[in-house]
């Protein structure tokens, strides 16, 4: 079973290295779900971390509705990653009737080409999952992180097993949400082969007026899934 970390930082991204992971999806800012890694922060995982990584391509928090400035933004920052030569992206955008912006996610799976193209939890706001799931098959995404339209994916393994069914093999579905060294066989026996996590500590920041919880994979964390595994 591959296990991807969410990493929000260098730390994190080394962190997941060191602990045995089998790849890292890329972000920064994971208390709004996460955005668009800066260039900065794409220079240095690229030049020093092993790993394949995949980026996360969202231009800002909120929904998955985007303008088409915003639009852009995406097509550019994808760009930018192929020519780094990150391995994957992480993407995705909706309809505000969640359904499936089928025209411009194509856009998005095809402009990232050759890289793998996961399309994100923004998944688990589509009205129609299983109809949205035939369609990503078709568009030739290489696989769907979802929780199974749950607060966390151990509560949503009914629907995981069903989109897996579903798949056949054309796609890989990837549980995220809440997966951790406890509940990570739940996934593995009902036949998943890839589970997304963050494995996450936080502690708090100090000698600031703007102090906020500093957020980042936990090493020890992550090696506890990997031996759960």
């Amino acid at each position: 079973m591959i296990l991807e970390i969410c990493a929000n930082s260098y730390q994190s991204a080394k962190n997941a290295q060191d602990a045995g992971a089998h790849r890292i999806e890329l972000c920064q800012e994971l208390s709004v779900g996460g955005i668009t890694p800066s260039y900065g922060l794409l220079k240095k995982v690229v030049g020093e971390i092993d790993i394949p990584v995949f980026v996360l391509i969202r231009p800002r928090s909120g929904n998955f509705v985007y303008t088409d400035d915003e639009f852009q933004i995406m097509k550019n920052d994808i760009q930018l990653c192929k020519d780094l030569g990150y391995k994957g992206i992480v993407s995705g955008i909706l309809k505000a009737d969640r359904t499936l912006d089928v025209q411009r996610t194509q856009t998005l799976i095809d402009l990232a080409k050759p890289l793998s193209f996961t399309f994100h939890r923004a998944f688990d706001e589509i009205k129609n999952p299983k109809e949205a799931l035939l369609q990503l098959i078709d568009m030739g995404a290489d696989r769907v992180l979802t929780s199974g339209q749950k607060a966390t994916a151990e509560e949503g393994l009914e629907l995981l097993k069903e989109l897996h069914s579903i798949a056949e093999n054309k796609l890989t579905i990837i549980a995220g949400g809440g997966v951790s060294e406890e509940n990570v066989m739940l996934f593995k026996e009902v036949g998943l082969i890839e589970v997304h996590a963050s494995a996450s500590t936080t502690k708090e920041a100090s000698n600031s007026m703007f102090s906020m919880p500093i957020t980042f994979s936990d090493l020890i964390k992550i090696k506890a899934i990997l031996d759960a595994i």
